[in-house]
């Protein structure tokens, strides 16, 4: 479902390359389908497009990465028609369907939110002017989960929640931005701490361990991150400036420093946030189903190769929200006396 970019092309390239017979099906609006794919045009929110899809059936498996900003009840829609068409349904989630998300440690049993199969795109949305966190993703895509489940079931189902997801290709800009802000050089306004632990994954390990799961039998819930620890905010920006030549030099601003002057987490600064758990995810249950999360390192240096080779993500109004303005990382470091 979906199959032209970033992580659906990853999926489709990895299973050409296991020899697999691929089906893809999207609009033909974003991106190019991978050579060898049998392409079949429509709209996954469309009744009579997801009937003439299920007549090209049958399938193993069906992946589905292009849900990400789907209402339930039209994940709903295309899993009860496709439901006799395929053995299992792999759905690509992610950690914000939790409950304690980012402000606590989750494992695979953690509770999720509310969010009914057949909600539609308004429900968990926040009021305006409410105060609290804004759950209305996360509660899409946990009734998203429950719409799968419901037309196929659990036992062939595989539910994947990643947290950031990296590599060729990102359409959203977090490494882009970094990468390129590092190749600039200068004095490089640096979030938190550097010895603040991320988790970041690269798209096409996440790609391998959805086709892993494609061709496994049974229930599966899985949270795929990189291991609690193993890497810092600090490292990957060390890893920036070595890929990309830069001169820059990092000057660490605290986290108290950037909230209070208004700098928005998660976008204006790609990867920074103070909630407590956003980097605390156990994937202990994909990596003891075969989930392996290469060096961070490398995501970085192939993502510079990717951009360097004049590599054009698609377009996707989510890529504006991410970065910090020249002009105000400037004045910022000003205040900071760099």
């Amino acid at each position: 479902m979906g199959g032209t970019w970033f992580l659906g092309k990853a999926v489709v390239e990895g299973a050409l390359a296991r020899g697999w017979e691929v089906t893809t099906f999207n609009r033909g609006r974003s991106a190019v389908d991978v050579p060898g794919t049998q392409v079949v045009r429509g709209d996954r929110t469309n009744a009579r497009d997801l009937e003439a899809l299920a007549a090209h059936g049958r399938w193993d498996a069906i992946v589905d990465t292009s849900a990400s900003e789907m209402a339930p009840r039209d994940v709903l829609l295309g899993t009860q028609l496709l439901a006799d068409s395929a053995d299992r349904y792999v759905y690509v989630s992610t950690v914000s369907v939790y409950q304690g998300w980012p402000d606590h440690r989750l494992t695979a049993e953690s509770p999720i939110l509310d969010g009914p199969a057949d909600a539609d795109e308004d429900y968990g949305r926040m009021p305006a002017g409410a105060d609290g966190p804004n759950l209305h993703y996360g509660r899409q895509k946990a009734g998203a989960e429950r719409a799968v489940l419901a037309a196929f079931g659990p036992e062939r189902s595989a539910i994947l929640r990643p947290g950031v997801i990296l590599g060729p290709g990102e359409y959203v800009g977090r490494l882009p931005y970094w990468l390129r802000r590092a190749a600039r050089g200068g004095l490089i306004l640096s979030p938190g701490r550097s010895e603040q632990t991320i988790q970041p994954i690269d798209v096409r390990d996440v790609a391998g361990f959805l086709l892993d799961q494609a061709a496994a039998t049974g229930q599966a819930v899985h949270n795929l991150a990189a291991p609690i620890g193993r890497d810092t905010m600090g490292a990957f920006l060390a890893s920036c400036l070595s890929v990309t030549g830069g001169r820059g030099s990092l000057v660490w601003a605290p986290d108290e420093f950037l909230v209070r002057h208004g700098v928005r987490q998660w976008t204006e600064i790609p990867l920074w946030r103070t909630h407590a758990g956003v980097w605390q995810v156990d994937a202990t249950t994909a990596v003891e189903a075969g989930f392996r999360a290469r060096p961070l390192e490398e995501t970085v240096r192939d993502t510079w190769a990717w951009l360097s080779a004049d590599g054009r993500p698609v377009e996707h109004p989510r890529a504006s929200d991410h970065g910090l303005d020249p002009d105000k990382e400037q004045q910022l470091l000003a205040v900071i006396g760099a």
